[in-house]
C-alpha cells in the first residue's frame, strides 16, 4: 500500500540520527486508523514517539497523502505484541518466551541466543518419574510462525 509506504519513508527519515531506534511496523487500518510501532534497543521514550508522530503527521498532510480523516497512533509494540524483527529477540535475551512453531506446537523457554537463522531457547523438561532438567533447543526463524515475551509477575 502506497500509504504504509511512505509512512516508512517518512519514519525512517525521522530517526537516522538514532541508531538505536528502529521501525517494527506500519498498518494503515480499514477504519482510517494508522499504527507505527517503533521500538529501541533500550526502549523508546514518550518524546520520541512524540516527535515521530509529528514528523509523520506534518508530511502527511503537506502531501495531503491520506485524502480523509484518520487517526496517526505511535508507540511500542504492546506487552502482549508478537515480536517481528530479530533485533527485538536480541533485545529479549534472557527473559522467557513462547514460540509458536507452523506445525501448531508451542514451545516454551528463556531466550539464550539469537543469530541469523534463529534462536535459542531453555526449557525445563520433564520426564515421567524423573527429575526435570534443562533443554537447549535451537529453532530456525522459518518454524516459528509467532513468538510472544512470556510476563511474569513474581
Amino acid at each position: 500500500m502506497q500509504i504504509e509506504k511512505r509512512v516508512t519513508e517518512l519514519v525512517e527519515e525521522k530517526i537516522s540520527d538514532r541508531p538505536e531506534l528502529f521501525l517494527v511496523e506500519v498498518k494503515m487500518l480499514p477504519n482510517n486508523k494508522l499504527i507505527i510501532h517503533v521500538d529501541g534497543d533500550e526502549g523508546i521514550t514518550i518524546q520520541d514517539c512524540a516527535a515521530i508522530s509529528r514528523h509523520v503527521g506534518f508530511h502527511l498532510e503537506e502531501e495531503n497523502t491520506i485524502d480523509k480523516a484518520y487517526n496517526l497512533e505511535v508507540s511500542s509494540p504492546g506487552v502482549g505484541e508478537p515480536l517481528k524483527l530479530k533485533r527485538q529477540y536480541d533485545k529479549n535475551i534472557g527473559r522467557d518466551l513462547s514460540v509458536k512453531l507452523a506445525g501448531g506446537e508451542i514451545k516454551e523457554g528463556k531466550l539464550l541466543f539469537v543469530d541469523d537463522k534463529g534462536i535459542t531457547i531453555e526449557a525445563k523438561v520433564k520426564e515421567k518419574g524423573k527429575k526435570a532438567v534443562l533443554v537447549e533447543t535451537g529453532i530456525d526463524f522459518n518454524s516459528i510462525t509467532e513468538t510472544k515475551v512470556l510476563i511474569s509477575f513474581k
